[in-house]
């Protein structure tokens, strides 16, 4: 086949999953690489197979024995290269493989895009050190990795992710009595700075944006259910049901009847805003 052609990377695959359930992602390299699974889950296994490009380390919750091993493995063959698979990620873990001299390290389940970034490198590496042996002249692997997320955040992303937690919370919590200094707590904040972060960085206070949250609720059990306007009032958090016809019309220009009675998508727009007075949200 041309995919295993003979320039194709030699993997030794070590299956360390509790369940050796690493064959799904055998399968994902099979197609571009030769795979070649670990029969002796030890140092033996590495020097009684032929000599692998890269030593694949597949866990699925790593534990002191199985990371031993990977120690085990780079001391035994410290010129073969180590990638290191896991299920189970965190930072620490991350630290300890990259300090432990791990050439990668993937999280399971693979992104497609971050399969693509590996199989590249590896390639390049492979065509490499196939280069190294027939010239003098010692190359260096060009490995172009994005930046985090959280290192190319722009000023108002970096807004956004102080408040992440408050808004989880208020996705989660919208239908409940929420109490702006319970928020700020999550945040790390006082209540004074929750406040003024919240409203420069999503333009309204934060008992406007629950507010907007149960309208928009409230918007989709009227178009998608027959369930009473009262009952709705109750489902997205009002206790009473006169307040919430109130608030919707303020919020959507007509009543919830006269909306429902209107065809999806012909409802007059929200406003922009909602004048509250409440210091909390009832």
């Amino acid at each position: 086949m041309n995919t295993h052609a003979e320039t194709a990377p030699r993997l030794l695959w070590f299956d360390l999953t509790h369940d050796q359930s690493a064959s799904d992602s055998i399968q994902e390299f099979s197609d571009t690489c030769h795979v070649k699974l670990a029969r002796d889950l030890s140092v033996s296994g590495v020097t009684s197979q032929q000599r692998p490009d890269m030593i694949c380390m597949h866990y699925d919750y790593p534990d002191t024995l199985s990371l031993d091993l990977l120690i085990a493995v780079k001391r035994a063959a410290p010129s073969i290269p180590i990638t290191m698979l896991t299920m189970q990620h965190s930072e620490e873990l991350a630290v300890w493989a990259f300090r432990s001299g791990v050439w990668d390290y993937l999280v399971l389940p693979l992104l497609q895009s971050e399969r693509n970034r590996y199989l590249k490198a590896l390639h390049e590496l492979c065509q490499i050190r196939s280069d190294a042996s027939s010239s003098k002249n010692k190359q260096l692997l060009t490995r172009t990795i994005s930046l985090p997320e959280s290192v190319r955040l722009t000023a108002e992303h970096q807004k956004q992710h102080a408040l992440h937690k408050a808004i989880q919370y208020i996705e989660l919590h919208y239908k409940e009595h929420i109490e702006q200094k319970d928020l700020a707590e999550r945040c790390e904040m006082s209540p004074f700075r929750f406040s003024r972060l919240f409203k420069q960085t999503y333009g309204v206070g934060f008992l406007e944006y629950v507010q907007r949250k149960r309208m928009e609720e409230a918007e989709a059990l009227l178009n998608n259910s027959e369930m009473p306007i009262t009952t709705i009032a109750y489902q997205v958090g009002f206790q009473d049901p006169s307040y919430f016809a109130r608030a919707f019309k303020q919020h959507f220009g007509c009543s919830p009847s006269d909306y429902r009675r209107e065809q999806p998508g012909t409802a007059p727009q929200p406003e922009r805003s909602l004048a509250l007075s409440e210091t909390r949200v009832l």
